[in-house]
């Protein structure tokens, strides 16, 4: 029986030792090394063509059929559409009433402007007789300098009078003609002849053609888009906060446009004012647009156009020499930043001193040297002695 309890107390004791017996932790590792280390903003942009015309119609009347298509090129002076002012539209019953009305009430103070005139001029005779007899009298000793001095400023007055009541005659005149012509007919389509040629103002090609087919068009209604497809430049919206970090000149790598390496640019100029764009998640954010110009234009020109999207990653900072560690093998040490390496089979966390990071690598300022060896994306069960095993690459 004694020998039977012994047995069950090794087996207990067995069982209890392979229980509490460290295991090791099959972990992912990276080994530290130097290299290139950038901190960027990325964001989407959208090329366009830094100057840009827009070619409108200078009238109001039908635009011809417009045969250039975006791509064709054109000179500076080159006619690039043709618009055939329209005749006047014929009034309607309402419209032609009124400006009948307008024609009476001309013709009235046609009339009323004369009247005033001939009573100005009527004045002004009486005026110049009297001064006749003053003068008369004067000459004769019989009258005043005093009466005369009257008698030449009532003549004065009264070509003034005269002169007032011209000017409001011929007014009254012209708003008759005026009134006139807006209840005339058109004549006999006497634009029909005439054609009104619309250049282009610079030399580059059809961007847009805003309009194709005859049609009748306002005044200023514009037409065609015009501009040099070797002077592009990139608009990116940065959030404000991202916006303050980037310098004028700063450095930038265009990607994702199609190709299958990078195209180089610079910050041309950070607009000074932002605006509200709402997100794809609908929360409002303050954004800035800066405009990026090409390091070497002609090869930009060569594979994008006007209106393409790119991704820009603008450099904010960057070394070709830096000590650099995965940010998943960081955890946090209090208000610090520590690692786990791995050291004769177990963890041991180490602290490290951090420069600048870009989300995905962090440079070591101090805390470890290259060629150790860290845990990536440590858990809970990652403690200081932990006997740990790099995973094996499937």
């Amino acid at each position: 029986m004694n020998r039977r309890l012994w047995l069950s107390v090794v087996v207990v004791a067995g069982l209890l030792a392979v229980a509490l017996w460290p295991r090791t932790m099959p972990v992912d590792t990276a080994v530290l090394a130097r290299g290139p280390l950038q901190v960027t903003v990325d964001e989407e942009g959208k090329t366009r063509v830094r100057d840009r015309f827009v070619v409108a119609a200078p009238v109001m009347g039908r635009v011809l059929r417009i045969e250039l298509e975006p791509g064709d090129a054109v000179g500076a002076g080159d006619v690039v559409a043709r618009l055939r002012p329209e005749s006047p539209s014929l009034l309607d019953t309402r419209s032609r009433a009124e400006g009948q009305a307008t024609l009476e009430s001309a013709r009235a103070t046609v009339g009323r402007a004369q009247a005033d005139e001939q009573r100005a001029r009527a004045a002004l005779a009486q005026a110049q007789r009297e001064l006749a007899r003053v003068r008369t009298l004067v000459a004769e000793s019989l009258g005043t300098a005093q009466q005369l001095e009257s008698r030449e400023a009532d003549v004065r007055a009264a070509e003034e009078q005269v002169n007032g009541a011209a000017f409001a005659s011929r007014a009254a005149a012209s708003d008759v003609e005026r009134a006139q012509v807006r209840l005339s007919p058109p004549t006999a389509r006497e634009s029909d002849s005439r054609v009104v040629s619309i250049t282009s103002p610079v030399a580059g090609v059809v961007l847009k053609r805003v309009r194709e087919s005859e049609s009748i068009v306002p005044a200023g209604d514009p037409l065609l888009e015009i501009g040099d497809p070797h002077k592009l430049e990139i608009v990116v919206d940065l959030l404000s906060v991202d916006a303050v970090r980037v310098p004028v000149g700063a450095r930038v790598l265009i990607e994702e446009w199609g190709g299958d390496h990078p195209l180089e640019a610079k910050v041309r100029r950070i607009e000074p004012s932002g605006f509200t764009k709402i997100s794809a998640l609908g929360v409002e954010e303050q954004r800035v647009n800066i405009i990026l110009e090409f390091t070497d234009p002609a090869a930009a020109s060569r594979a994008l156009g006007d209106g393409y999207r790119v991704q820009a990653r603008t450099i904010l900072w960057e070394s070709r020499d830096v000590l650099k560690v995965p940010t998943g093998a960081l955890v946090r040490a209090g208000e610090a930043w520590a690692v786990y390496v791995v050291k004769d089979g177990r963890s041991q966390r180490v602290p490290v001193t951090l420069g600048h990071q870009n989300g995905q690598e962090a440079e070591v300022v101090s805390g470890v040297d290259a060629g150790t060896t860290v845990i990536l994306h440590p858990g809970d069960t990652i403690v200081d002695g932990v006997k740990v095993a790099p995973r094996a690459a499937s």
